[in-house]
């Protein structure tokens, strides 16, 4: 299947759309990833919490999630700032979360996790702004194709990849948001979720700035052995594959996903 990594600087999305669809109609990907929370300027890296900023994100959010069909990618996968119960105009008495969804062009927006480990240190004050959800990372099929979600930070929780590996995942997903200085670690991150759970893993990420704090681009591609297999740049903010699933569904039974990890 053909699937499509990305980044782009959210400050200028109209011109970085017309870039990516142009991408897409190239290359027809069966699949599309977004970074996180990507279209709307990195508002986490400010550690106070703003009510406006937050609603103004989601309504940037609603407002580009109804323009995916734009791409004509069969599936589409991303995260959105999302209100969750309570009232208007502030969500009084809900939640608020930073939510996975799965856009399909015959299905239109399901979402399908909300991000549980949220980090609070400089340039990602993320417990400040939207609530953990509880933990649930359960695979999701689409067609014939089985995916798992990690939202950025959720990548360092190799136990979840572990489970999504038992469980026959073809594809392990990271929209992340991540700085320039931290590239090497997160392709790390990467390579290792994909050893860990026999799957292709994908990463998107923002690029630009937030404030001071340069983001890092770099999206990319590991095979279900670790191996590199693309990233992005600014100069290629748009890498479209075609992997061979089968690599996965076979990795299943290789080292060292069928090492027995139950206890006596």
């Amino acid at each position: 299947m053909k699937a499509t990594i990305t980044q782009f600087d959210a400050r200028a999305l109209e011109s970085e759309w017309t870039r990516l669809r142009r991408h897409a109609a190239a290359e027809q990907p069966e699949l599309l990833l977004l970074p996180e929370m990507c279209f709307s300027p990195w508002f986490c890296a400010s550690p106070r919490r703003s009510d406006l900023t937050w609603e103004r994100a989601a309504h940037d959010h609603a407002y580009w999630l109804g323009r995916l069909p734009e791409l004509g990618a069969r599936r589409i996968v991303g995260t959105a700032p999302r209100n969750i119960g309570g009232t208007a105009p502030r969500n009084i008495g809900g939640k608020r979360f930073n939510s996975a969804y799965l856009w399909t062009d015959d299905g239109g927006i399901r979402w399908i996790h909300h991000k549980t480990y949220l980090p609070n240190d400089d340039g990602y004050w993320e417990a400040n702004w939207y609530d953990r959800a509880p933990i649930d990372f359960e695979p999701l099929c689409s067609g014939d194709l089985s995916l798992g979600i990690m939202i950025c930070t959720e990548l360092w929780f190799m136990q979840h990849a572990r489970e999504y590996g038992r469980r026959a995942v073809q594809l392990l997903l990271n929209p992340r948001s991540t700085p320039l200085h931290t590239n090497d670690k997160w392709l790390a991150g990467g390579r290792a979720a994909a050893v860990v759970s026999g799957a292709f893993c994908l990463s998107s990420n923002h690029a630009g700035h937030a404030g001071r704090m340069e983001l890092g681009g770099a999206g990319w591609i590991c095979d279900p052995d670790g191996v590199p297999l693309a990233t992005t740049s600014a100069e290629e903010p748009f890498v479209t594959l075609n992997l061979d699933l089968e690599m996965a569904n076979e990795a299943k039974s290789t080292y060292p996903r069928y090492v027995d990890d139950c206890e006596f």
